[in-house]
């Protein structure tokens, strides 16, 4: 099983980096990655959290596990709402809170007018 340092090197050259650069871009040592490879050594989680940082598209499983494609299928983003919509969603929503204060106002009344007329009789 390969470790999280060679999938590294395999992001480099996907992304058609140098280390160098690689290493620049997450804000690393000059010569890290290649110093990790060297040693065979472990990545610390607060490079995989820089990589995932830089590199969003990079699938966090397979950067740890090997399982999985090296980058994430591009998600379609939702439809972001226009002016107008938000507005009209404002005003529905303040409309209906408006009608329950209303109601709510209405019933008071009506039980304040039941108990006076209660208190005459």
């Amino acid at each position: 099983m390969s470790k999280t340092v060679h999938r590294i090197m395999q992001l480099i050259t996907a992304l058609n980096m140098s280390a160098r650069q690689f290493d620049i871009s997450i804000g690393t040592a000059n010569g890290y990655i290649l110093r990790m490879q060297k040693n065979n050594a472990s990545v610390g989680s607060d490079v995989i959290e820089r990589i995932i940082k830089e590199y969003p598209q990079v699938n966090l499983i397979w950067l740890i596990t090997g399982k999985g494609e090296m980058f994430i299928k591009e998600v379609p983003k939702p439809k972001s709402k226009t002016k107008l919509e938000i507005e009209a969603y404002i005003n529905n929503r303040l409309k209906e809170k408006w009608s329950d204060e209303k109601k709510a106002l209405f019933d008071e009344i009506l039980l304040e007018i039941n108990n006076i007329d209660d208190s005459d009789n």
